[in-house]
């Protein structure tokens, strides 16, 4: 068993830190559990740590003890997840899945456009009755706000009746509130009536904007009028209307979706920095600071759009005392292209040009029909104190002209040098999501480095500590004695007579754990 887990742990490390559902299997190949998650690595390693098992409660721990294989499957966002997730579970009712088991489904809308006055319906279940579908929707709160809005919008009768009429007219408060277009008196003719109903079909697939272009221009109308209220409420509106109407895929078995494309996301993020290339090469820096103690650093390496892991580095902030972010960035910046000069033979204490050192680097290895070390953009995580930092090291170093941002994660802002205001990008964008697929590598590298050197710190003993003591005899005097704190309560004598310790050691341990012993000039053996 020991074996399965540890090839599903290899097998780990090529999940991506994306959107997606995952599918356990056991050992007879069935499937017995359906999740997702917004970063599959993250949730699918949780089921392989050992500490899990022994939190967990009995039907967990049951489930992670059958799980012989998994496989997962990316989406583009984490509606998309929940919608091909319960379409999973219902299909195939796995043994340890309770949600979606039941008979609710997600919301649909429905309308029959063979009706005389079509009107728009919540439905949980498609029929084949010559309805149009639309759906299902994942968030039934922002579904229904949006369906409110949109018959406001188009006048889209709410009555209930076939063939509404004047007696229905008299009953109805929808026309003087302006919610209807009163088609049952002949306001609106019933072909006038039907291409509003169209045109709100067309909205409800996501191809019609002129409903969100109006709220937001109102929007921002109100907030320059210092109508703050109003405007907070035609925002959350706008963003109830984007969720709703933003195009979802139907998901079958086969057709499982594919939502990274690595050279398409090149083109966008290019385009977003108006950088002169395609950055081909990628380099993002991230700092692991959680105590006072082994501060790290990783960088990271994407090259054409994918890890290139080979060219992975991890390191020891030395220069720094405490906790400083920036102080460290600057060291791991000026490391890593400072090796990087030097092993191309640029001294940077001689070397005086007007041109800059990435320059002479590309030149220098273009001769050789080699490309050159040096990423075409540079990425540290943070805002501005981490990009000014790096900034000032590369131009200390005379590589000036690298395009570098920084990339700050509450809100996913992308700073720029010389730029005040930073960019905010639309968070299912490709090339959003490609800065976050390599700085979210950079930060698990790092923070797995100085959970490292922690239990390094943690597995050292107090006899490391002491000059003479080399690993394999570390090893046979805690063999001997057990730990540290039986030691001390053993005496001199005993722990001189142990092989390959001696009085003089023996001294130099009962004084290093915490013990005085006699002088050793006067202990006789």
């Amino acid at each position: 068993m020991s074996s399965i887990k540890n090839s599903l742990v290899v097998k780990l490390r090529s999940v991506p830190h994306r959107p997606g559902v995952y599918v356990m299997r056991d050992r007879l190949h069935r499937i017995i559990y359906v999740g997702k998650a917004r970063d599959l690595r993250k949730r699918l390693a949780n089921y392989f740590t050992p500490s899990r098992l022994t939190r967990s409660d009995l039907k967990t721990r049951a489930l992670i003890e059958s799980i012989h294989d998994f496989e997962y499957h990316l989406v583009k966002s984490d509606a998309e997840a929940v919608l091909f997730e319960g379409k999973l579970i219902k299909e195939w009712r796995p043994k340890y899945n309770v949600s979606f088991r039941d008979d609710k489904r997600f919301l649909m809308v429905r309308v029959r456009l063979i009706d005389p006055f079509p009107r728009f319906d919540l439905v949980r279940l498609r029929k084949e009755d010559g309805a149009r579908y639309f759906g299902p929707f994942p968030n039934a709160g922002a579904l229904r706000i949006t369906l409110r809005a949109m018959i406001k919008s188009f006048g889209i009768r709410s009555c209930h009746p076939l063939i509404p009429g004047e007696k229905d007219f008299k009953h109805c408060l929808d026309h003087i509130i302006q919610k209807c277009s009163a088609p049952c008196i002949g306001r609106v003719t019933r072909e006038e009536y039907h291409q509003r109903v169209i045109a709100a079909c067309e909205f409800l697939e996501g191809k019609s904007r002129s409903m969100t272009e109006d709220i937001r221009e109102e929007m921002e109308k109100a907030a320059a009028a210092l109508d703050f209220e109003k405007a907070t409420s035609l925002r959350n509106l706008l963003t109830d209307l984007e969720e709703t109407t933003k195009p979802t895929r139907r998901f079958t078995r086969k057709s499982l979706p594919n939502s990274i494309d690595p050279e398409a996301d090149l083109i966008e993020l290019q385009q977003l920095l108006q950088l002169p290339y395609e950055p081909r090469v990628m380099e993002c820096f991230d700092i692991s600071n959680l105590s006072k103690t082994h501060c790290v650093a990783s960088m990271v390496q994407f090259k054409n759009g994918v890890p290139e892991r080979k060219n992975y580095r991890r390191y020891r902030i030395t220069s720094t005392q405490g906790q400083d972010d920036f102080a460290a960035m600057a060291e791991v910046v000026r490391r890593r292209y400072k090796r990087i000069l030097s092993d191309a033979g640029v001294d940077l204490e001689t070397t005086q040009s007007q041109e800059s050192h990435s320059e002479c680097l590309r030149r220098y290895y273009q001769g050789q029909s080699k490309r050159s070390p040096l990423p075409d953009l540079i990425i540290v995580d943070g805002g501005k104190g981490q990009l000014s930092v790096a900034c000032r090291e590369l131009q200390q170093l005379g590589l000036y002209d690298i395009p570098i941002i920084g990339l700050a994660k509450e809100f996913e802002e992308i700073y720029r040098p010389g730029e005040e205001a930073p960019i905010r990008h639309h968070k299912d964008k490709g090339s959003l999501r490609l800065l976050q697929r390599i700085r979210d590598e950079a930060h698990r590298i790092a923070n797995g480095y100085h959970e490292l050197l922690l239990k390094r710190r943690i597995s050292e003993s107090a006899l490391d500590m002491i000059p003479g003591i080399s690993q394999a005899k570390k090893k046979l005097i805690l063999k001997n004695f057990g730990s540290v704190r039986r030691l001390r309560q053993t005496s001199l004598e005993e722990l001189t007579n142990t092989p390959q310790v001696g009085s003089k050691l023996a001294h130099l341990i009962k004084t290093a754990i915490g013990d005085q012993p006699q002088d050793p000039r006067t202990f006789v053996p």
